[in-house]
């Protein structure tokens, strides 16, 4: 697949999975422990859909160096979403909402380079 095309694919599903999370940290704000398990899932298999699919990208044909940086915040953000499914979610315990707020803010992070080097 081309790069660019491959980098705007990884945009969609991240948007996609924003939008899971935005519903799921409502759900978390709004006063239940924890999001459904079928939203949380979803949400970490499409993102890690496109973090594939930039992974590929650069060990293939290479990624810009903003999507480069997205990529790593996206990687640290993965990291974060493993935490808060492994060590709160599974375990039935509520999630911590510093721990949601700095994941998404570091999602974002990665989404807005990702996004400027897919379109620039």
């Amino acid at each position: 697949m081309e790069p660019m095309l491959s980098m705007r694919t990884a945009v969609v599903l991240l948007a996609l999975a924003a939008l899971g999370g935005l519903l799921m940290a409502g759900i978390r704000f709004a006063g239940k422990p924890h999001p459904p398990t079928w939203l949380a899932m979803g949400h970490g298999f499409i993102a890690g859909a496109a973090v594939t699919l930039l992974v590929y990208d650069f060990f293939t044909t290479g990624l810009p160096g903003l999507a480069q940086l997205g990529l790593l915040l996206f990687l640290i953000a993965a990291a974060g979403g493993i935490v808060l499914n492994l060590c709160y979610h599974w375990k039935q315990l509520p999630l911590p909402k510093w721990l949601v707020v700095v994941h998404a803010l570091v999602a974002v992070g990665g989404f807005v380079l990702l996004l400027i080097a897919a379109w620039r």
